[in-house]
């Protein structure tokens, strides 16, 4: 979604209104905002595109109080709880939407597999999570969105400046976009962080990795399947998928043995071989001991122990899990999202495995 994915991590919204109310009324437009028209003609002079067609779509941007408010954090965070966070996704709703998708765009996954090595099942649960298959791609105008957060970043945020320094560079793009597609700035509509369709990209993720994969002539995240099928393969094999690799292994301790405070420092980045692992208090199966490459121990919460909740999950992350964590920086996103194309995947099979109906 982002034009770097551990940007993408912090703005990625996988559920999110649709509705009228999201275009509170603006205080104003950017066209009267010194810093968004300085900026305005920084974009032309390094692009070479004509100052006043920047600064008159920039200009023609809307501040949205309620980007703003949503991309504040709550005043009072709620302890990480991974149970609660599964079951949002990995349910009945879901899971049916999946297969529809799953069996309406079976051969442009099975392609995008087959091109890219990445699973059809992954590709399933990473479009499940983002949009329910489409049905909630965001109704904010993107110019609005990115121009709100570009010039009216919170400063409160511990890294109000770069944050918005980040969404400046996703506002020039969507321009160059724009006048690359022939496409009016004010026309593409997103999540209140500025991603777009079915897999919501952002615009620099959108120019990087987006693919014609319907061979129609254009990339279209928004009405194409098969579009959205390619793009979320190409993405992943840029940044790094490794076919035929598991992207996590079950994860149980020796706690006579277990050095918990060294496996997780490195968070989910994996920096440990198998002997490391199994040294450090590890018990791995049979599968794991024959992984070649570095591993990770990936720690999920269940909420506060103190207020009740349940100790926490553990996983082994390879490579590949790490590669999922590119999309959305979340070692919760990137399970949640596998188990979602696993579920997926195994109700198809069942009933793909049902005897058919005689006449």
């Amino acid at each position: 979604m982002m034009g770097t994915a551990p940007v993408e991590a912090n703005t990625t919204q996988t559920t999110q209104k649709t509705g009228p109310k999201e275009r509170a009324t603006p205080s104003f437009r950017y066209a009267g905002h010194e810093a968004a028209m300085a900026f305005a003609d920084q974009v032309a002079a390094r692009h070479g595109l004509a100052p006043q067609w920047v600064r008159q779509h920039i200009g023609q941007a809307e501040r949205v109080p309620a980007v703003l408010k949503l991309i504040a954090p709550p005043p009072s965070p709620a302890a990480k709880n991974w149970a609660a966070y599964r079951e949002r996704f990995i349910e009945p709703v879901r899971v049916q939407a999946g297969l529809r998708f799953w069996q309406a765009h079976s051969d442009a996954l099975a392609r995008a597999q087959a091109e890219y090595g990445v699973p059809a099942e992954l590709v399933v649960g990473i479009i499940g999570v983002e949009t329910l298959y489409g049905r909630h791609t965001g109704n904010f105008r993107v110019l609005d969105a990115l121009a709100t957060l570009a010039f009216d970043f919170p400063t409160s945020h511990p890294r109000a400046a770069a944050r918005a320094e980040y969404f400046q560079g996703e506002l020039a793009q969507l321009l160059l976009m724009s006048k690359r597609h022939n496409v009016p700035p004010s026309q593409w509509r997103g999540s209140y962080a500025g991603a777009m369709g079915l897999p919501q990209f952002m615009p620099t993720s959108w120019e990087r990795f987006a693919v014609d994969f319907d061979g129609d002539g254009k990339v279209d995240l928004q009405g194409s399947p098969a579009d959205a099928i390619g793009s979320v393969a190409h993405y992943l094999k840029a940044y790094g998928w490794q076919s035929g690799m598991p992207t996590h292994y079950p994860a149980r301790f020796d706690e006579a043995t277990l050095d918990l405070d060294t496996l997780l420092a490195p968070d989910i980045l994996p920096s440990f071989s198998v002997a490391t692992l199994q040294s450090k208090g590890v018990r791995l199966d049979e599968d794991a001991q024959r992984h070649v490459g570095l591993l990770a121990l990936v720690q999920l919460h269940n909420g506060d122990p103190a207020a009740g909740g349940a100790p926490p999950s553990y996983v082994i992350g390879t490579d590949n899990f790490y590669t999922v964590t590119r999309y959305n920086w979340s070692s919760y996103y990137a399970l949640a999202v596998i188990e979602l194309g696993q579920t997926v995947a195994r109700e198809r099979a069942a009933q793909m495995s049902k005897p058919k109906p005689t006449d």
